[in-house]
C-alpha cells in the first residue's frame, strides 16, 4: 500500500510540474506583453498599499515580490500565476485523501479540475481570482481538520484566520466561502447540537480581524473605493425588474456551461448513475457546504440585488468539486474505466494550451498584442532627450502607465490617474498624451 500511495504522489507531482511548465511556458512563448490584469496588479505594486480603486492588496504584493526577484520578465508572471495555481491543486489533494481516505481516487478528482477552464485557459494572467485559489485551498483543507477532530488545535485555528485574512484581502468574493464556513458550524453547534462550541474557534477570528484592520482603516480613508468598484462591475445602477430573474438565470446557466466538460469527463469512470444523498453523512454535510453554498449564496445575492455575476468571478469556487462528486459516486466508479478517463483527461490537458497558443497567435488585437516594451523604449529616449536623472513616477491609468512603469529601466512608480497633485510637486516631468513622466 505504502507503493501504491507513493506512485500516486509521484503521478500528482509529475501532473502539477507538468501544468506548471507547460502553462509559464505558452504564454511566456506566444504573448508579446503580459495580460491586463496582470500589468495592473503590478503597477499597484510598484506604490504598494493596504488597497487600491479596484482590488485589495493581495495580488499587487505578490506580482511586487516577483518583481523584486526576476525583474521584468514576463515569464516570472506566468510563473507565479501557476505556482498558485499548484499550491491549490496540491492541497486539494491532501483534502481529498482526507475525506476518501483512497489515493486513487484523490488523484482523480484533481485531474478533473484540468476539464474545468478556470484551472488552465484563463490562468495566465495573474489577477485576484487567480490569487484567491491556493488561500481558498488552505482554508478548506484547515476547516476540516478542525471539522473532524475531537481535539481542536489552536495552531490550526491561527492557520485558518491567517489565510482567510490573505484570500479576502485578495478578493472580497472570498467571504462566500467563510461565511458558508461559519453557517456550517453554527448548524452542527446549535441546531444538530453534535458539536460543543470551543473558545478556540475564536482564534480564527481574531487573527482574521487583526489582519484587516490595515485594510479597513485604508478603507475609511479612501472613501471605500474598492467597494463602490465592486457595486459598479455587478451593474446594479441599471437594474429594473427583470434583471433580479434575469442576471441569476443567466449566472446558473453559465455555470452549467462551464462544468459539462467536468461531467463529461467523470461520466466516464460510472458503471451507472445511481444517487443516494443521505444528510446524517458528516463528510457529505461538510463538502456540500464548501461546495453548493457559496454558490447558493451568490445566486441570491444576483436574484435579491438584480446583480450580475461575471464568470471570472466563480473561479475559486470550483475546486472542491472533484472531491464531491467523486465521493458521491465512489461506489459506482469502475478503475478498469480508467484507461478512456486518462484518454480524456489527456486530450483536454493539451487541447487548451494548444487553443491559447492558436488564439495568441492568430489574433493581434489582444492586449497581450500590446508593444509595451517598445513604448517604454520610446519614452526612454524622449526622457534621456532633456534630463539625465531617472524617471521616478508615472502617472496615468494602470494600462498604458502601468506598463510604463513595468517596462522602463528605473521601474517608477505609479502614482494614479489623477496627476495633479504629483505634476505640482514635481521637479521635473514630461507629459505625453495622457501619460505624464517625472521626478518627485
Amino acid at each position: 500500500m505504502n507503493v501504491l500511495n507513493k506512485n500516486i504522489n509521484n503521478i500528482f507531482f509529475i501532473f502539477a510540474l507538468a501544468h506548471l511548465i507547460i502553462w509559464t511556458l505558452i504564454p511566456s512563448l506566444t504573448n508579446k506583453n503580459l495580460p491586463l490584469d496582470t500589468i495592473e496588479a503590478l503597477a499597484w505594486g510598484s506604490n504598494l498599499d493596504w488597497g487600491f480603486n479596484k482590488h485589495p492588496p493581495m495580488s499587487a504584493f505578490f506580482s511586487e515580490v516577483f518583481f523584486n526577484i526576476f525583474g521584468s520578465q514576463d515569464w516570472a508572471f506566468y510563473l507565479l500565476s501557476q505556482t498558485f495555481v499548484v499550491i491549490a491543486f496540491y492541497y486539494i489533494f491532501k483534502f481529498s485523501y482526507e475525506v476518501l481516505g483512497n489515493i486513487k481516487l484523490s488523484l482523480i478528482s484533481v485531474l478533473l479540475l484540468e476539464s474545468i477552464y478556470f484551472y488552465n485557459f484563463t490562468t495566465p494572467e495573474f489577477n485576484v481570482n487567480i490569487c484567491q485559489l491556493p488561500f481558498w485551498s488552505i482554508v478548506v483543507f484547515y476547516s476540516w481538520k478542525i471539522y473532524i477532530s475531537k481535539e481542536i488545535k489552536i495552531f490550526d485555528c491561527f492557520l485558518i484566520g491567517f489565510f482567510a485574512a490573505l484570500g479576502f484581502l485578495s478578493k472580497y468574493l472570498f467571504i462566500y466561502l467563510l461565511f458558508s464556513i461559519c453557517l456550517l458550524f453554527i448548524y452542527l453547534i446549535l441546531i444538530k447540537k453534535i458539536k460543543k462550541f470551543d473558545f478556540k474557534y475564536l482564534v480564527s477570528l481574531e487573527v482574521f480581524f487583526v489582519l484587516l484592520v490595515p485594510h479597513l482603516i485604508w478603507l475609511f480613508n479612501n472613501d471605500f473605493a474598492t467597494v463602490v468598484y465592486g457595486f459598479k462591475r455587478t451593474g446594479l445602477e441599471d437594474t429594473g425588474f427583470l434583471a433580479h430573474i434575469k442576471n441569476p438565470l443567466i449566472f446558473i446557466l453559465k455555470q452549467i456551461g462551464i462544468l459539462i466538460p467536468f461531467f463529461f469527463l467523470l461520466r466516464l469512470l460510472l458503471k451507472k448513475i445511481k444517487l443516494k444523498i443521505n444528510l446524517n453523512d458528516k463528510k457529505l454535510l461538510f463538502l456540500l457546504f464548501i461546495n453548493f453554498l457559496p454558490i447558493i449564496l451568490i445566486f441570491i445575492t444576483s436574484a435579491i440585488l438584480g446583480s450580475k455575476i461575471r464568470t471570472m468571478w466563480m473561479t475559486p469556487f470550483y475546486l472542491s468539486f472533484g472531491v464531491l462528486f467523486v465521493y458521491l459516486f465512489q461506489s459506482q466508479i469502475n478503475l478498469k474505466k480508467i484507461r478512456s478517463f486518462l484518454y480524456c483527461f489527456l486530450f483536454l490537458f493539451f487541447l487548451s494550451p494548444v487553443l491559447y497558443s492558436y488564439v495568441s497567435i492568430s489574433q493581434d488585437d489582444k492586449r497581450t498584442d500590446y508593444p509595451g516594451k517598445e513604448m517604454a523604449a520610446k519614452v526612454q529616449i524622449i526622457w534621456e532627450q532633456d534630463f539625465e536623472k531617472e524617471i521616478e513616477f508615472v502617472t496615468g491609468d494602470e494600462w498604458k502607465a502601468g506598463n510604463l512603469s513595468y517596462h522602463l529601466k528605473s521601474r517608477p512608480r505609479w502614482e494614479g490617474n489623477d496627476n495633479k497633485e504629483i505634476l505640482n510637486t514635481s521637479s521635473k516631468f514630461i507629459c505625453i498624451d495622457d501619460i505624464c513622466l517625472g521626478r518627485y
